[in-house]
C-alpha cells in the first residue's frame, strides 16, 4: 500500500467549508463556540447559546478533553535530519505518552521550575479523534479525525536522561501543552506551513506535505491495531528540526496557515520542595542532554538560528 503524497482523495475532513470550533471560559463556566468565518460578525465567536464574544479577548480553554495524548517522536525529514543525519529516523512511527494534566489554553503560562535549565520548544499539529476508532485501515481513518489543532508540545529535557524511555517529566510536567485555540475542519492540511515563533520571530518552519514522513491516517491506523481511540483523544504528529530551550519571559507560538495560532509565556516559579528533601532522581546537565535540548546547529537553516538569537537579545 502506498502512503505517498499527495494524496488520491481529499478527505471529508479536509474538504471545506472551514469550520472552526473554540473552548472559552465566560462568567466561570465553559461555553463551546464557532468562530464567524464570514459576513458583518466574521472574527467574532457565537456560542452555542447564541452569544457573541470578541475571539481576540476570549478567555480560552483546551478545546479537547482525551483519555489519552499520544505524541510521534519524529515525523518531520528536517527533524530526522538533523538529529539522525538521514530522512527517515525509523522504519515505522514510535511514540510516547502525555498525562492530560499536561494541557494548557492559548495564551496560558507554560511553567519553568528553577531547577531546570532547558525548556524546549515543539511546534506541532494536533489530531482530534471524533468517534471510538480500533482496527481500521489507512484509506479508514480519515473518517475518524474530529479536526486539527496548533499545538506546543514543551519538554524539560533536564529529566531526559532519567525519563527517556518514557518521556514522562520529560514532556508531561503540567502546562507543558498549549493547545487550540479552536478544532479545525475544511482545510487542506498537505497545503499549510508550520511555523514556530519565539518573540515573534520565526524559529521552526516546515511545509507540512512536503516534510511528513508519515500521515495522520497512517499513525492512527498504527496506533488502533491495539489501541482504541475515544472521541477527543489526541495525537501530536511531532515537530520540524531547530527545537531549542527558551527562558522565562519569551513568548512561544504555533502557527500553522489555515488552521490557526496557538501562543503561551514562559513563567519561573519555584522549584519542587520535595526537590530540596533529595526526593527523586535532580535535573541533569549532561552531554546526552545537550545533545537533545542544544540540538544540531549545522543541520539548521541559518535564518532560524539567527532569529532565535535575536528573539533571546531582545
Amino acid at each position: 500500500m502506498n502512503f505517498e503524497f499527495p494524496l488520491k482523495e481529499l478527505p471529508a475532513v479536509m474538504r471545506g467549508p472551514r469550520v472552526e470550533r473554540r473552548r472559552v471560559l465566560v462568567g466561570g463556566s465553559a461555553f463551546w463556540g464557532t468562530l464567524v468565518e464570514e459576513g458583518e460578525h466574521a472574527g467574532q465567536l457565537r456560542l452555542d447559546d447564541g452569544r457573541l464574544l470578541n475571539a481576540e479577548e476570549a478567555a480560552y480553554l483546551p478545546p479537547v478533553n482525551p483519555s489519552k495524548i499520544i505524541a510521534v517522536h519524529i515525523s518531520y525529514s528536517s527533524r530526522s535530519f538533523e538529529t539522525r543525519n538521514k530522512p527517515k529516523p525509523t522504519e515505522t512511527p514510535t511514540y510516547f505518552t502525555k498525562p492530560t494534566t499536561s494541557l494548557n489554553g492559548h495564551r496560558g503560562q507554560i511553567l519553568k521550575p528553577a531547577d531546570c535549565k532547558y525548556l524546549n520548544y515543539e511546534g506541532e499539529y494536533a489530531v482530534v479523534i471524533g468517534k471510538t476508532c480500533r482496527n481500521v485501515t489507512p484509506d479508514e481513518a480519515w473518517d475518524y479525525i474530529e479536526g486539527f489543532c496548533p499545538a506546543l508540545d514543551m519538554g524539560l529535557q533536564d529529566f531526559r536522561d532519567t525519563d527517556q524511555g518514557s518521556m514522562l517529566r520529560v514532556k508531561g510536567a503540567d502546562t507543558l501543552l498549549p493547545i487550540g485555540p479552536g478544532i479545525v475542519r475544511g482545510v487542506n492540511l498537505f497545503e499549510q506551513t508550520l511555523r514556530t515563533l519565539v518573540n515573534g520571530r520565526v524559529v521552526q518552519e516546515a511545509h507540512i506535505g512536503d516534510e511528513t514522513i508519515w500521515g495522520p491516517h497512517y499513525i492512527i491506523a498504527d496506533l488502533a491495531r491495539h489501541i482504541t481511540l475515544l472521541p477527543g483523544d489526541v495525537i501530536l504528529m511531532g515537530t520540524p528540526c531547530h527545537s531549542r530551550s527558551i527562558d522565562p519571559g519569551h513568548v512561544v507560538e504555533c502557527e500553522i496557515t489555515g488552521i490557526g495560532r496557538v501562543s503561551g509565556t514562559v513563567v519561573a516559579i519555584d522549584a519542587p520542595r520535595a526537590a530540596a528533601l533529595g526526593v527523586g532522581h535532580a535535573p541533569t546537565d549532561t552531554p546526552e542532554v545537550r545533545r537533545v535540548a542544544l540540538g544540531f546547529d549545522e543541520r539548521v537553516p541559518d535564518r532560524l538560528k539567527d532569529n532565535l538569537r535575536q528573539s533571546r537579545e531582545g
